[in-house]
């Protein structure tokens, strides 16, 4: 079972294998680093920075199936309310550890 899901990233590639690879490449190249500056945001309590990563990734985390959308309003409400915070380094770890499972397989199934 894949920790990812590309029928999206198909339908956007329409068919395009080579186009399909460059969106690959771009997840696996922008989005590791941006969960760890929004990680970096949480841990240093900066509730603003954490929610302009966890917004940019938004679109790439529901591209590649990643069902991590309550894990991001989580990060939002933080953000924009300041509530759910203690619900936040949970969210964070779940974010985490999908993205890293994903980048392996992705890394993996491509060939990169």
């Amino acid at each position: 079972m894949s920790s990812y899901n590309l029928d999206e990233v198909k339908e956007m590639a329409g068919g395009d294998e080579e186009f399909m690879t460059v969106i690959v490449q771009t997840f696996l190249e922008e989005i590791p680093p941006d969960v760890e500056a929004m990680n970096e945001a949480i841990g240093n309590d900066n509730p603003s920075l954490a929610y302009q990563y966890a917004h940019k990734m938004k679109p790439n985390l529901q591209m590649f199936g990643l069902n991590l959308m309550d894990q991001i309003l989580i990060i939002e409400a933080w953000s924009k309310q300041g509530k759910r915070k203690d619900e936040v380094p949970e969210a964070s770890q779940k974010i985490t550890t999908k993205v890293n499972a994903a980048v392996v397989e992705l890394k993996e199934d491509f060939g990169l």
